[in-house]
């Protein structure tokens, strides 16, 4: 089983909801198996800034699916949670990203692995460094990534989020 990196997010309604609903649909799919999970993390929006804020988790995974099977399922599992097609970094339901994945470096019209814009994204790099900070992309620790986009004055915010971790928590115990 090789080892990846997801990251989810969502700021449209029940927002801890649709992410617990998301981690319950991959750990119930053949060939997943969830590993670590970061806290929740809050953030404005990124491109697309008149719409409400995000609530971010990352997730390492075991899997043995291929990196175009791992996309199909997310996107069936954004699908039957009810994700809306809108416009490009608009507000949604659910988004799931495959970040990293062992093993895999590719850049296709439908897939890129690492993701293309990952190190631009302090909501995907704090939560990713929680759960993964030694791994390296292009030979820079995750870590030193989350660190560097935290230290930029211009950063997007992006802070953890107690009340919504223990909210996800206990969502996720009921499942």
């Amino acid at each position: 089983m090789a080892e990846a990196y997801l990251e989810l997010g969502a700021n449209l309604g029940d927002r801890e909801a649709y992410l617990a609903r998301a981690l319950a649909q991959l750990e119930g799919t053949e060939g997943i198996r969830l590993g670590k999970l970061s806290r929740v993390y809050v953030s404005k929006a990124w491109g697309v800034t008149d719409q409400p804020d995000f609530l971010n988790i990352c997730v390492q995974i075991e899997t043995d699916l291929a990196p175009e099977g791992l996309l199909e399922i997310c996107k069936g599992i954004e699908r039957a949670l009810g994700r809306q097609v809108r416009r490009r970094w608009g507000p949604r339901e659910i988004d799931i990203d495959i970040l990293m994945m062992d093993g895999v470096d590719m850049d296709t019209p439908g897939l890129t692995i690492p993701h293309a814009r990952m190190m631009e994204r302090r909501f995907v790099m704090e939560p990713l460094a929680e759960i993964a900070a030694d791994r390296e992309i292009d030979g820079i620790s995750v870590a030193d990534l989350a660190r560097h986009l935290r230290d930029d004055a211009g950063a997007q915010v992006c802070a953890p989020d107690a009340a919504a971790t223990e909210r996800l928590k206990v969502l996720l115990a009921r499942d």
